[in-house]
C-alpha cells in the first residue's frame, strides 16, 4: 500500500503512490481487467482498487513482495490447477513480484467472473 497514509480515492491515485516499476505493473493489470470487463466500473474498496459489475467483480493490491488477486467468491477454486505455481487462499492469489505476473490467467480469471455475474443477473447462477 502506498506509505503516505493518506487512503487513495481512485485506482489512478492508488497507482500513483507506488514507484514507477509498481506502476506498470499495476496499470497492465488495469488494462487486463478493463479488456475482460469492458463494462466494469473502477473504485476502491477495501482500500484496494476494485472493479464492479453487479457487485464486486475483482480486487487487487500491493504487498511488500506480491500482488494479491482477489476474484471472491468465485474464481480461484476453479483456475486451480492454473494458480498452483502461486501461493494464495481459497479466495486469493498471490503473484510475486521477482517473477512475471500471469496476465493471460489474471484475464481469463476476469472472464469467467464476468460470465458469472452476468448469470447471476439473469437470475440463472451464482456469483
Amino acid at each position: 500500500m502506498p506509505t503516505d497514509n493518506t487512503e487513495p480515492k481512485s485506482i489512478d491515485e492508488y497507482i500513483a503512490g507506488f514507484p514507477q516499476n509498481i506502476q506498470n505493473i499495476l496499470n497492465e493489470i488495469r488494462a487486463t481487467i478493463r479488456k475482460a470487463a469492458p463494462d466494469a466500473e473502477e473504485a476502491i474498496k477495501y482500500q484496494m482498487p476494485t472493479f464492479t459489475l453487479n457487485g464486486n467483480l475483482v480486487h487487487f493490491a500491493v504487498f511488500k513482495k506480491h500482488i494479491g488477486f482477489y476474484p471472491a467468491p468465485s474464481g480461484v477454486p476453479e483456475f486451480e490447477e492454473e494458480l498452483a505455481d502461486y501461493k494464495g487462499t481459497k479466495s486469493s492469489a498471490h503473484f510475486p513480484l521477482d517473477r512475471p505476473i500471469p496476465f493471460d490467467l489474471i484475464r481469463k480469471i476476469v472472464e469467467y467472473r464476468v460470465q458469472r455475474k452476468m448469470k447471476r443477473a439473469a437470475g440463472s447462477g451464482r456469483p
